[in-house]
């Protein structure tokens, strides 16, 4: 859909983003505390004392109540991270955040944030991008949508909907609009 992108736009704006996605990726390193609870139910997905996310994978294909026990287990330690990274900013001053979390909706946390900014492109565009990625097969990317919220039900539910299908240009232009109606609206008189 552009998440990332239009998460680096809000950046490129002076808005600091948590991103779940990286979490995760920090979580799985050598040591850490997910390699160490996923070791439990997922043995062979660690290597070296890190996820390895190829095998992780193999574990996910083979059994489909594998992804409700990963995310049972990993969700936790990403909340955890989150918590934390906002108290930083908190501490800091920061009056805008942004949070990058993809299973928004799925689980459940649009509630614990102000707004809700959803990414969207055409279904096409959506299908090009993905399966343009290293690794990503069209079964993978079919198992993605079965777990997620049909976008027409999230732009339901958003607060704004940038359309990222019209170029990046575009996508900063609404980015800033959506800007500066957060900043207008935080304003109390």
């Amino acid at each position: 859909m552009g998440k990332t992108t239009t998460a680096k736009l809000f950046a490129d704006a002076g808005i600091p983003g948590f991103d779940a996605d990286a979490a995760v990726h920090k979580l799985y390193e050598k040591g850490s505390k997910a390699a160490h609870v996923l070791f439990e139910h997922f043995p062979k997905a660690i290597v070296d004392g890190a996820v390895d996310r190829r095998i992780l994978a193999e574990y996910l294909a083979a059994n489909d109540k594998n992804f409700a026990l990963l995310e049972q287990l990993v969700h936790p330690l990403v909340a955890e991270a989150r918590q934390e990274w906002t108290e930083k900013q908190r501490k800091k001053g920061t009056e805008i955040v942004l949070f990058d979390i993809p299973l928004l909706f799925e689980k459940k946390l649009e509630k614990s944030v102000d707004y809700v900014v959803l990414a969207s492109a055409p279904k096409l565009v959506q299908q090009e991008r993905v399966l343009a990625r290293k690794a990503m097969t069209r079964k993978k990317f079919e198992q993605i949508l079965l777990r997620q919220i049909p976008d027409a039900k999230k732009r339901q539910q958003a607060d704004y909907i940038i359309e990222t299908g019209d170029g990046i240009e575009n996508a900063r232009l609404q980015v800033e609009a959506i800007l500066r109606h957060i900043k207008q609206r935080s304003i109390r008189p």
